[in-house]
């Protein structure tokens, strides 16, 4: 099911880095430190957005980017 939050995300499993384009936004927010098993999580949830805001927005430390 498409999300009416999140626009595109990406997942560096080396660095561990979640990058997640809102539809709201132009900008990317890179999330630090995220386990494999939470990106899974994440990406095999129905409902996308309501995941990130319960389990990844405001639990790991982030930083935004305009590209």
């Amino acid at each position: 099911m498409p999300s009416t939050l999140i626009r595109r995300t990406e997942y560096d499993p080396d660095r561990r880095i979640l990058s997640v384009w809102l539809m709201t936004s132009d900008k990317r927010y890179d999330f630090e430190d995220v386990p494999p098993e939470t990106f899974d999580a994440f990406r095999s949830a129905f409902a996308k957005g309501r995941y990130f805001n319960s389990h990844i927005r405001n639990h790991f430390r982030y930083r935004r980017s305009d590209s």
